[in-house]
């Protein structure tokens, strides 16, 4: 096993040359992956970029000739990620080092995101005191502050590469957190402010049967978090009661987890208890943001930093259809539990989301995707504690705890 690095040996190789002794020099076995293109390798990599190229199913041949920077990226990202996904499956690697100013982040950390939680991830990057969600987006990566642009080696660059060795170093000769007889099931839930006494409710009774109940806030990063985490197996079961970031991939608001929302648990065969919360609105930020064709619809201000815009009818009816359609794919045990009376605290009697209407048309989407799936009709609003209990006794049915 070893440590994987990328970098593009055209423009990188001396700083690479540099990590790859130090790394070695601490007792670590490395395997330099070239993700370059146009240019010629400085050092001799492991792996070559003809080899990245072929992972991503093109050649090096073709990148050249095409001639475009932009395209030998995404190709190398689709590469590199490929290289490694296929180590980590092999048991080959034990942790990835990236290096790299634009593109080399780009390409570095899709080699990290493909990696389950755990498996060493460092990116030293230039861009890594920015804005670096797109790059390290549900996973677990280290971003380093190169300080200086990576192009030489410095009394900065010296001190900076010879720190990520030894981070790097640590990591991937420490003992890996082992799996312990007593570790508790893990159930994964979706939460708003507007759904937390469900959630939180539900959580008791999960807790008081033995789980160990991990939250994720609904926020687009949450849920991508959520679906990540049920990717990597490590779930027991889903308590997904607040899938609010599907009406804002629908509709356009600011906190869609992406079109995969809602898929992941699924595809595992993972025992998940899905409902509505939160469905009756999208999100932007401040009453500014929301677009002048939206300015018509039902708005509720929650504070100076949050507008909230309630879904329609015809949305509510498409988001039905949309969950349902999910949740027939499913490979494993699922329920939908709809709550007549409510979706959220500001959608039942006397609240600003009120709307009869927009819930029937919610169910009726439901009950023309959901399939085999059985779908619960309860009487109660989502923050009830008896429709809270309901759903969390009938996950722990369904995982073989009730």
């Amino acid at each position: 096993m070893s440590v994987h690095l990328f970098t593009t040996l055209d423009t990188k190789g001396q700083e690479a040359q540099f990590l790859r002794n130090a790394l070695q020099s601490l007792g670590v076995a490395v395997t330099l992956v070239d993700t370059g293109c146009l240019g010629e390798p400085a050092v001799t990599a492991d792996v070559s970029r003809e080899s990245v190229f072929e992972a991503a199913g093109t050649t090096l041949a073709a990148m050249r000739a095409r001639n475009d920077r932009g395209e030998a990226v995404s190709a190398a990202a689709r590469g590199a990620e490929a290289i490694a996904c296929a180590a980590h499956a092999q048991g080959r690697l034990h942790g990835v080092l990236g290096l790299g100013g634009g593109a080399g982040t780009t390409i570095g950390t899709a080699a990290m995101r493909c990696l389950p939680i755990g498996v060493p991830k460092m990116m030293v990057s230039t861009l890594a005191s920015g804005q670096v969600n797109h790059f390290v987006g549900s996973s677990d990566i280290l971003m380093l502050n190169s300080i200086v642009d990576i192009s030489g080696i410095n009394r900065i660059s010296r001190v900076v590469l010879t720190r990520a060795a030894q981070a790097m170093a640590g990591m991937a000769l420490g003992a890996t957190p082992a799996v312990s007889a007593n570790d508790k099931p893990l159930v994964a839930a979706s939460m708003f402010g507007v759904t937390t006494p469900c959630v939180e409710a539900a959580r008791a009774v999960l807790e008081a049967a033995g789980c160990e109940v991990l939250v994720f806030h609904a926020t687009g990063s949450g849920g991508r978090t959520l679906e990540s985490l049920a990717a990597s197996g490590m779930l027991a079961g889903v308590l997904d009661i607040t899938t609010t970031e599907l009406a804002d991939e629908l509709v356009g608001g600011f906190l869609s987890a992406g079109p995969e929302r809602l898929t992941a648990a699924g595809k595992r065969g993972i025992p998940q208890v899905v409902s509505a919360g939160a469905l009756d609105m999208v999100n932007f930020h401040g009453i500014d943001t929301v677009p002048e064709a939206f300015r018509d619809r039902t708005l509720y201000r929650h504070n100076a930093n949050v507008t909230l815009m309630r879904t329609t009818a015809a949305e509510c009816a498409e988001l039905g259809r949309i969950i349902g359609r999910k949740l027939a794919a499913a490979q494993g045990p699922t329920r939908f539990l709809f709550p007549t009376k409510g979706v959220s605290g500001i959608d039942r009697a006397g609240q600003p989301f009120d709307d009869p209407a927009a819930r029937a048309a919610l169910l009726a989407g439901l009950k023309e995707t959901h399939g085999t799936v059985p779908l619960e009709v309860r009487e109660e609003h989502i923050n009830d504690v008896g429709f809270a209990q309901a759903a969390a006794r009938e996950l722990l049915r369904m995982m073989g705890r009730g």
